[in-house]
């Protein structure tokens, strides 16, 4: 795809949500996509290989939680993947400070040749477990935020991303259709776990039918020293 037909269908999306690039910006969105799509023929980083798909499900789903976000903030991303949503937010928000953290290394490669080549400042990436990270002191209760898009039940993903956050601080779960029970099965989850849901948002990607949903939850006290548990116990048996 050329840069003219990409900046043209990705600010078409983006107008929907009140987002506005800079031509630098969307510069660097492309050479992202193309970077994805060169590596995801090497490594397997998105089963998404269409442009147009890239850029809506991966790009503008990614920049819909930026509304979010206030300034200055410090943001884990947790199972980042091929940097989804973390990147796409650190392209559109120079003022946030991003970790991205992934489990596979040969992920981490790729996003550390983006961040290199897209030239991306405060934002690095941890080759680890959810759970290791937790229990980690340089990192426990040491973010604003944590994000994830996709990765676990609501019960499971609570226990990677809460102990992440500072008291006060809030998780913002990205979701696909169908979540209404997953959100009262981890209720009691997100409150052993020292959350409390603030927020609950549904909408559909602009232009499209496709439903997604977001789940923020305020941090109201300190997690538990015993969580998360360890790794392969949050998704093997959620919290009930």
């Amino acid at each position: 795809m050329e840069i003219e037909k990409f900046e043209e269908i990705l600010n078409k999306h983006l107008k929907e949500i009140n987002i506005e690039l800079k031509k630098e910006q969307t510069e660097k969105f492309y050479k992202y996509m193309n970077l994805l799509l060169e590596w995801n023929e090497k490594i397997n980083l998105t089963a998404i290989t269409e442009p147009e798909e890239v850029i809506l499900k991966h790009f503008v789903d990614s920049l819909t939680i930026s509304k979010y976000i206030e300034k200055g903030t410090k943001l884990i991303d947790m199972g980042t993947g091929a940097g989804f949503p973390g990147i796409p937010l650190k392209i559109l928000r120079d003022d946030i400070e991003i970790t991205l953290a992934d489990s596979l290394n040969k992920r981490i490669n790729f996003l550390n040749e983006v961040i290199k080549e897209l030239n991306l400042k405060n934002i690095q990436t941890v080759h680890t477990r959810a759970e290791e990270f937790g229990k980690n002191k340089k990192y426990r209760e040491s973010f604003d935020i944590a994000t994830s898009r996709a990765v676990a039940n609501l019960s499971t993903l609570s226990e990677y991303l809460i102990p992440l956050v500072k008291p006060s601080g809030k998780t913002i779960c990205m979701k696909g259709s169908e979540i209404k029970e997953e959100v009262e099965m981890a209720r009691k989850a997100i409150e052993i776990l020292g959350g409390k849901i603030e927020q609950e948002e549904s909408f559909n990607l602009p232009n499209s039918d496709m439903k997604r949903n977001v789940i923020i939850i305020k941090k109201v006290k300190n997690t538990p020293a015993k969580y998360p548990r360890k790794p392969g116990m949050p998704a093997k048996e959620p919290i009930k």
